[in-house]
């Protein structure tokens, strides 16, 4: 296996020695490419050496880390960017995924838990933390989209910590769906029924229906808090 590349961007000198050591030791398809202490730096050395994750942190001296995001992706959109950041989620989480960012995770988390990120991440998946997790479920839930119990169902399956083969439906990707259903899937998710659907999208809504329960099927979920617990995990949204 291919080993993939990690920009570090901090800081802090310490810090970022201490997640070299670390992930080169612990990371056994892990390598370290670049590193930088500044968002200008960071920018010019990720366009330079176009590494597959960068691992930033938010508050970098010079520049806002979700405009170094937004730079960076308008140029090399494939590079996956995961904060790891002194910031909760609570400020920073919904503008960094706007941005384009993948994962998002404080300082304070767990060895376990940065490692776990960057193999998310690898697949595709977007990595949150339990408190991220909150704030999504719940964004979801005050828009309407969902009852109090399906919040919890997102949140308590997206909290898990073990492989994503755990969480139902994490082991097929989203390229089983073709585009009109990834569409469906996103408007669902956005909390349209299924005649607002069908009128966005100039079909009828027996056709969105249809389209829900190859959706369903594809993907091995059936409730609408998995479809769309299915949609943030793989950035469907």
């Amino acid at each position: 296996m291919a080993k993939t590349r990690i920009f570090l961007a901090d800081d802090h000198t310490l810090l970022r020695n201490t997640l070299r050591l670390f992930l080169e030791t612990k990371g056994e398809h892990l390598e370290v490419v670049g590193e930088a202490s500044t968002a200008a730096a960071a920018v010019e050395g990720i366009l330079c050496l176009s590494p597959d994750i960068v691992l930033m942190e938010i508050g970098l001296p010079d520049w806002d880390g979700i405009i170094v995001t937004g730079q960076i992706l308008r140029q090399l959109p494939q590079i996956k960017m995961i904060a790891v950041t002194m910031y909760t989620e609570q400020i920073y989480l919904l503008p960094f995924l706007q941005a384009g960012g993948f994962g998002y995770i404080h300082k304070s988390a767990t060895d376990r838990d940065l490692l776990l990120a960057i193999e998310r991440v690898r697949q595709n998946e977007i990595f949150l933390s339990a408190a991220g997790v909150q704030i999504m479920a719940g964004r979801y839930r005050s828009q309407g989209i969902l009852e109090k119990q399906e919040t919890a169902e997102i949140a308590n399956k997206m909290e898990k910590t073990g492989k994503a083969e755990e969480v139902e439906g994490a082991e097929i990707l989203p390229d089983i769906l073709s585009d009109r259903e990834k569409q469906v899937l996103r408007l669902i998710s956005h909390g349209y029924g299924y005649r607002e659907i069908g009128e966005k999208l100039f079909v009828s809504t027996s056709t969105v229906e249809t389209y829900k329960n190859r959706i369903s099927e594809k993907l091995q979920l059936q409730k609408k808090a998995a479809l769309i617990e299915y949609a943030i995990r793989h950035k469907l949204l």
